[in-house]
C-alpha cells in the first residue's frame, strides 16, 4: 500500500475527509483543472452542483487512470467551488456519495481541501477538482 490515510486522535472529528496521508514511492501524479465536461467539451449538469462534483470527479479518475493511478494512490484532493456557502455542503457531498462506489473513492476523502472562489474560467462550472497522487 503506497497511502495511508488516519486522523490522529486529538484532531477535530467527525469530517468527511481524513487529516493526514502518508505516501510511499517514487513517482508523483498530479491532476488537475477537472470539471464537469464530456472529453468534447459538452458540459455536465449545468447549474446542478451535485451532479458536476460527480462527474469532475470521474474525469480525475480518468486522468488518474491514464497515468496508471486510482483514488487508492491519492494523498491529496482539493476542490474549488463557485459562489460557496455552508449550505452547499448537502448537495457537494450528494455529489461525492453518488459517484464514490463507481470511481473507487474511499469514504472519508483523503485529505481535502474545499476552497469556495468568485468564478472558475467559463461561468457554468460550478466545481473544478485536483489530485495529487503517488505510486511505487
Amino acid at each position: 500500500m503506497t497511502v495511508q490515510y488516519f486522523t490522529p486522535e486529538g484532531m477535530l472529528r467527525p469530517t468527511p475527509y481524513h487529516h493526514v496521508a502518508v505516501g510511499t514511492g517514487t513517482r508523483h501524479v498530479h491532476v488537475s483543472g477537472q470539471i464537469a465536461r464530456q472529453a468534447d467539451g459538452t458540459p455536465v449538469a449545468p447549474g446542478d452542483l451535485a451532479g458536476q462534483v460527480a462527474q469532475a470527479l470521474r474525469n480525475t479518475s480518468v486522468g488518474l487512470a491514464g497515468a496508471g493511478a486510482s483514488f487508492t494512490d491519492v494523498l491529496r484532493l482539493t476542490f474549488y467551488v463557485t459562489q460557496w456557502s455552508p449550505d452547499k455542503i448537502g448537495d457537494f457531498m450528494d455529489g461525492v456519495e453518488a459517484v464514490a462506489d463507481e470511481i473507487g473513492l474511499r469514504l472519508p476523502l483523503p485529505p481535502a481541501s474545499l476552497i469556495g472562489v468568485d468564478h472558475l474560467f467559463e461561468p457554468d462550472v460550478l466545481v473544478e477538482v485536483e489530485a495529487t497522487a503517488i505510486l511505487e
